[in-house]
C-alpha cells in the first residue's frame, strides 16, 4: 500500500486507543495487516537498485506520498501528537524494508516477514486492479471517518 494509507490508518489507531504504548504497537502491526489485502504500490526501482542518478522521481513520489498523508491527518484529525507518532509507526515497516534494500545484510529477518511472507500472500494471486485500488480507497475513507469522530 502507499504510505498515506498506512499513515491514515495508523493515525486513526492513535485516536482510538488511549494506552499510548498499545497504540504505537497496534499502529506498527496495522502495516502488516493492511499489506495482506490486495493493493498497488508505486515502483521505486531506482532506489532499490541504487541507481542514484535516476532516483530523484522515486524519492519525490515517496516524499509527496508522505506529505499528503501528513496533510490529510492535519485536516481531518484533532492534531494530537499521538496521531502523528502512530502514523510514523504505521510506516516504519516500509522504512525497515528500505534500509534492507540499501544494505541486504541488515534486517534480513524483517525482509523475510514483510516482503517474502506477507506481500507474497497477495502478489502470488492475480487480483484485478480495481480491487487493489478499492481496498486502499476504503481504508482511507474508514480512516478519515475515524479521525473525524474522535
Amino acid at each position: 500500500m502507499i504510505l498515506l494509507v498506512h499513515m491514515l490508518f495508523g493515525a486513526s489507531i492513535g485516536l482510538i486507543f488511549q494506552n499510548t504504548p498499545l497504540a504505537f504497537f497496534l499502529a506498527f502491526l496495522s502495516h502488516y495487516l493492511l499489506d495482506i489485502f490486495p493493493h498497488i504500490e508505486y515502483p521505486i526501482y531506482n532506489i532499490q537498485n541504487k541507481n542514484w542518478k535516476k532516483s530523484f522521481y522515486d524519492f519525490l513520489k515517496v516524499f509527496l506520498d508522505f506529505l499528503i498523508g501528513i496533510l490529510l491527518i492535519f485536516l481531518f484529525s484533532n492534531n494530537k501528537l499521538i496521531v502523528y507518532i502512530c502514523a510514523l509507526f504505521a510506516i516504519l515497516p516500509d522504512g525497515l524494508t528500505l534500509i534492507h534494500s540499501l544494505s541486504p545484510k541488515i534486517l534480513n529477518w524483517h525482509h523475510k516477514i514483510h516482503a517474502e511472507t506477507i506481500h507474497y500472500l497477495t502478489k502470488q494471486k492475480n487480483f484485478p486492479v480495481f480491487w487493489k485500488i478499492f481496498t486502499q480507497v476504503i481504508t482511507v475513507i474508514i480512516s478519515i471517518i475515524l479521525l473525524q469522530k474522535s
